[in-house]
């Protein structure tokens, strides 16, 4: 806002008005005008720029390896100073560690392990494997839910969604019963006990 009051003023109205107007103090634009951008700030943009270069040529680096490649090219800083420019500027590792939100609700118990980690089956349709997985696609993330037939190896359901939520396991499921129509009483149904 200061470089517009500047301009104001050139045009002849008052800053006290320009700034009683726009709700700024006058002391800090005074400031600002004896030295519109300091030292400090000038080396900071710069550094910023190094990393930020350093950042687009290899987006796979942390905020360490940013400051080694901003070193090399001659901009130095404390470790704190650079990944406050990092984070601050949303410059993360396409490896980092993937940010959690608030814990969500427990959901309802667990049933214990019928399977006992034998995934064999001597007929169709007695044990069932269901996972979901998640692909990034150009327009978000896709999330797929599967059930597989552990006798013959196939997939005999599956449901497909742009959120993970129980319905999409239950739409699963309910794909595999209709589609094996036969009698499905007695099979186990086995997943990692995700909260869907």
């Amino acid at each position: 806002m200061y470089p517009l009051v500047r301009e104001l003023a050139a045009d002849g109205i008052p800053v006290t008005v320009t700034c009683r107007v726009l709700q700024l103090a006058r002391q800090p634009y005074y400031r600002w005008l004896a030295q519109p951008v300091s030292d400090r700030e000038r080396a900071e943009a710069h550094l910023a720029h190094a990393l930020f270069e350093a950042h687009r040529d290899d987006p796979e680096f942390g905020y360490r390896l940013l400051a080694d490649e901003a070193g090399g090219a001659g901009h130095h800083g404390c470790d704190r100073r650079m990944w406050r420019l990092c984070s601050s500027n949303g410059w993360w590792s396409v490896f980092g560690k993937p940010r959690r939100g608030k814990a969500g609700k427990p959901g309802p118990p667990a049933h214990d392990d019928q399977v006992r980690r034998d995934f064999t089956a001597t007929e169709p349709n007695r044990l069932w494997l269901t996972d979901i997985t998640e692909h990034p696609t150009g327009e978000g993330k896709l999330y797929l839910c599967a059930v597989k037939d552990v006798f013959s190896g196939r997939i005999v359901g599956y449901s497909i969604s742009d959120r993970m939520k129980a319905r999409l396991a239950v739409a699963a499921l309910s794909s595999a019963v209709a589609r094996r129509r036969a009698d499905t009483a007695g099979c186990t149904v086995h997943s990692d006990r995700g909260s869907q």
